[in-house]
């Protein structure tokens, strides 16, 4: 079994729990060994336009890019989630200045002080965690989100932005002209599959796609590209969109269509934990396939909800699932109908 670079996008605890599923086929098994696909190169893509929480907080006092979604995909892709790891995601319960900062936050802060250089302080990061694969900012820039909304109004700020109960028209990046890292343009040009999503889809997806020059990137990569659409909708970005809705605003904001598939959710919710959603006005993402195919997409279905207490993708399955779309094992790869699992 060929092994493969992979490429995930994204933010966010979506990306992070993608991650942990990549990381169990890396690095490659040797040859003859195992009949699962196997990864030789893992590259995650990670939005900074966080505003909220702790890496809010420390973007206002140090200047600092939001390092919380980073902090999530080091400990994900971390060797061994042991000790050091758990460090990392240690999150400050008291004290004056320091309640509600994780250790990772302040860490990636502090090396940031030290070497002017983010970029850096997240290589270091990696190797002190020996992390498994590489990650990238999708920028340096100190961007922040802008939304033009349905009713004509505009807002400012990823917090504002993901509480609008108006629909989300267009966003944008300010300033707009933000440069990428070019090794993560490099990786994808290099991908042999590339990911976007799940995640929020106007503060965790688009805005990677915002960056010059990643959407055309991956529009012109030759990698098998794939979709996680969530499996909720989110009632202040998302509320009523279909799985088609989502795909089309991603090909609005990139400029072209990218997709080769898009991954489809067909499992059923708890009735407790639907309920629950639905008291906040989230409800699951409606496979409307027919919109799908008009869109030159192909949909794969498949069972992807975990045994958890909110909705998320069980992400050894949809892992492995993508991992055999993109080496040609999944009957999907050359169908144009919907592909049931």
């Amino acid at each position: 079994m060929p092994s493969m670079k992979v490429v995930a996008i994204g933010g966010g605890t979506g990306l992070s729990t993608l991650l942990r599923g990549f990381k169990l086929h890396w690095p490659a098994s040797p040859p003859g060994r195992g009949r699962s696909p196997s990864i030789s190169g893992l590259t995650a893509i990670v939005t900074v336009t966080d505003e909220g929480g702790s890496s809010g907080r420390l973007r206002k006092d140090f200047r600092v890019l939001p390092p919380g979604d980073i902090r999530n995909c080091l400990v994900a892709l971390a060797e061994d989630e042991t000790l050091f790891a758990k460090l990392f995601d240690y999150r400050f319960k008291s004290g004056t200045g320091l309640r509600g900062h994780s250790f990772g936050n302040l860490f990636l802060t502090a090396l940031n002080d030290i070497t002017h250089d983010f970029a850096k302080a997240v290589r270091v990061s990696s190797e002190v965690l020996a992390v498994r694969g590489e990650i990238f900012p999708s920028t340096l820039t100190d961007v922040r989100l802008k939304a033009r909304l349905a009713n004509g109004r505009t807002l400012t700020g990823e917090s504002r932005i993901n509480k609008t109960p108006t629909p989300i028209r267009r966003l944008h990046l300010v300033p707009h002209l933000a440069k990428p890292l070019p090794e993560a343009l490099s990786a994808i040009g290099e991908a042999d599959l590339v990911t976007v999503g799940p995640g929020s889809l106007y503060t965790s997806l688009i805005p990677n796609l915002l960056v010059r020059g990643i959407a055309r990137a991956l529009a012109r990569s030759r990698a098998v590209k794939v979709y996680v659409c969530n499996l909720m909708t989110q009632p202040g970005e998302t509320r009523g969109y279909s799985a088609a809705d989502h795909v089309r605003a991603l090909h609005e904001h990139a400029g072209s269509s990218l997709f080769d598939f898009v991954v489809l959710n067909t499992a059923g919710f708890p009735g407790r934990m639907k309920r629950r959603y639905q008291e906040e006005h989230a409800e699951p993402v409606v496979n409307d396939l027919d919109q799908i195919l008009a869109l030159q997409v192909h949909p794969v279905l498949a069972d992807l909800v975990a045994d958890d207490r909110v909705a998320r993708h069980d992400s050894t399955r949809l892992v492995r699932l993508l991992l055999e779309m993109a080496s040609g094992r999944s009957s999907a790869r050359g169908s144009k109908r919907p592909t049931g699992r």
